[in-house]
């Protein structure tokens, strides 16, 4: 019985917020959200007599959201400008979605009156489809006066006029190939190389791995980077990695030595008595202890230790006024480091997991080159971050 009665108040106080939050959005005059309320709260068991209060605020909302849609369209039409077409268009579809979303609940009885709710419906096929036309006349014009201005910003525009019109129409005209066009005149080409000012001579290897990422990610709608110049191309915008300073430090050898003891089980030992004689249990059998030992062992470590760090920047260049536009710092650093050790006396008493010391031995030292060469990776990946970081330095639109 109590669960019952809990889950029927729980039922009671759905309901009531359902309403409620329909009554808040009618007068807050956001009739297609109390509509959507409505809408649900009827697609189940529409005729109960509790979702009475739904039809009526359901009818309610739909007339006034009729009409102050049919309102804004006569007031956007009287307006005569082209800029409103869209809109016109826009609240054409919202006028007939409404309608559709209704139609699949009607009729819908109201028991007190003894009538159905009224949905005035009309036919806006007409209205869609010349104000569709319009609006694609509109943006087709637009774009081509935008691409005659032969500025990035007009083709980068132009461009997102004709793919609105190309989901309105496909296959306008030549709206495709217009499209193409504008693509290409709004699109901002970027080369990205690399400069030496460390005076010290660079590996190419490392400025070719450096360089050598795909642009996959990088390259967006309008951008599209380069790091190996293209001939025919202008380019617009230039990232250079500026290396600053190359450090590589001597090759070292750090040693120590330390002494470590243990007390070590040797397995088992007998029992003698004073006489020295082995002791035996009530059984007769030799009394054994833990034969534990005082063990030391002599250790040699060695820790090989070599690190070269590259300090560098990444600038953002306008090449159409040759002015920079960003500067972003970047580091790198590559560690070289191999311990080995030695050991005189017993190992057990050097802890286990110190062991893989022993097997080890020494490396060659790698050359300057290899450690510069190490680093390209961490840079690679640290330019790639600071470009897709900082788009807006590149054409921001």
């Amino acid at each position: 019985m109590r669960s019952t009665f809990t889950l029927l108040l729980t039922v009671l106080f759905l309901a009531s917020c359902g309403k409620t939050e329909t009554r808040n959005y009618l007068s807050s005059g956001d009739y297609d959200a109390a509509i959507d309320v409505a809408i649900d709260r009827l697609s189940n068991n529409k005729t109960r007599k509790g979702k009475q209060d739904y039809i009526y605020m359901l009818e309610e909302a739909f007339a006034k959201a009729k009409e102050r849609d049919l309102r804004d369209v006569d007031l956007l039409v009287k307006d005569n400008s082209p800029a409103n077409l869209e809109r016109i268009f826009a609240t054409y579809q919202r006028l007939n979605a409404r309608q559709e979303k209704i139609r699949p609940l009607l009729p819908l009885p109201l028991l007190k009156e003894k009538r159905d709710a009224i949905f005035p419906f009309d036919d806006y096929s007409e209205e869609i489809v010349n104000s569709k036309n319009a609006l694609v006349k509109y943006l087709y014009t637009n774009a081509k006066a935008l691409l005659a201005s032969k500025s990035k910003v007009g083709g980068r525009r132009a461009a997102e006029d004709l793919q609105y019109l190309l989901q309105l129409s496909p296959a306008y005209k030549d709206a495709e190939k217009l499209l193409s066009d504008a693509i290409l005149l709004g699109t901002d080409y970027v080369s990205i190389y690399t400069k030496n000012e460390t005076g010290k001579i660079i590996p190419q290897r490392l400025e070719t791995d450096i360089l050598d990422f795909g642009t996959g990610g990088l390259n967006d709608k309008f951008t599209v980077y380069h790091s190996n110049r293209q001939p025919k191309i202008k380019y617009d915008y230039g990232i250079v990695l500026t290396f600053r300073e190359i450090n590589i430090s001597p090759e070292q050898v750090r040693e120590r030595q330390f002494v470590k003891e243990k007390d070590v089980n040797f397995g088992k030992k007998n029992v003698y008595d004073e006489r020295g004689r082995v002791v035996k249990d009530s059984l007769g059998k030799n009394v054994t202890v833990d034969d534990i030992r005082k063990v030391n062992c002599s250790v040699y470590e060695f820790v090989q230790f070599k690190n070269v760090q590259v300090v560098a920047k990444v600038d953002f260049i306008n090449f159409s006024t040759n002015q920079l536009v960003n500067s972003f710092p970047l580091g790198s650093e590559w560690i070289f480091e191999n311990g080995y050790a030695t050991y005189n006396g017993d190992r057990r008493a050097v802890e286990n997991d110190y062991w893989p010391f022993f097997d080890r031995r020494v490396l060659p030292f790698p050359t300057n080159e290899q450690m510069v060469l190490n680093c390209s990776a961490d840079i690679k990946q640290k330019l790639r971050a600071i470009i897709i970081n900082n788009r807006f330095a590149i054409a921001p639109y």
